[in-house]
């Protein structure tokens, strides 16, 4: 859905390129930095993604997600975003969910995150989605900084619950 009079905002040049679309080629280096996340996050034993699942996720008949490659000055993936479409029925229009957000150690402070996340913002800007949202662990201060300075706001008032493994098989029988 795109508005009408909105025009793609002109690419900034972060360091040439920076930020590209993944590929079906990209499905090994992103399984890498999903499990290097979760290990960051303490949970690598949650990650279970194989990267067929990823393949398909995102390069399948039917892609349920979208995912974004931050390269360094020499073409090296060094960072991504994986996202996709939700829907707000106060607002009436989709809206992107960042489900992952991730710069390797060696390439933070490059503006690899930064540029990630307005890649993600044009993506809204120029399809008319209204919001960008994202969940962050309450005790990673760094990210939570960087994304206060970017203008984000915590909606502190709602709580995230979830319905995993036997819960949800419980429930679902």
């Amino acid at each position: 859905m795109r508005r009408a009079g909105r025009t793609r905002p002109a690419r900034q040049d972060y360091s040439a390129g920076m930020i590209r679309f993944a590929t079906p080629a990209d499905i090994p280096v992103i399984h890498a930095m999903v499990r290097e996340l979760a290990e960051y996050e303490k949970a690598l034993d949650e990650a279970r993604a194989t990267p067929e699942q990823l393949h398909e996720a995102l390069f399948g008949e039917r892609p349920a997600a979208y995912a974004h490659i931050a390269e360094n000055a020499d073409g090296e993936p060094v960072g991504f975003a994986l996202w996709f479409l939700n829907f707000s029925t106060w607002r009436g229009v989709h809206g992107i969910y960042l489900e992952d957000l991730y710069v390797r150690p060696e390439a933070r402070g490059g503006g690899h995150g930064k540029a990630l996340l307005t890649e993600l913002a044009r993506e809204c800007v120029e399809h008319g989605y209204e919001r960008l949202e994202w969940s962050v662990l309450d005790w990673n201060e760094p990210s939570i900084n960087f994304y206060r300075s970017l203008g984000a706001l915590p909606q502190d008032e709602w709580t995230v619950y979830r319905l995993t493994d036997e819960a949800l098989t419980k429930l679902g029988s």
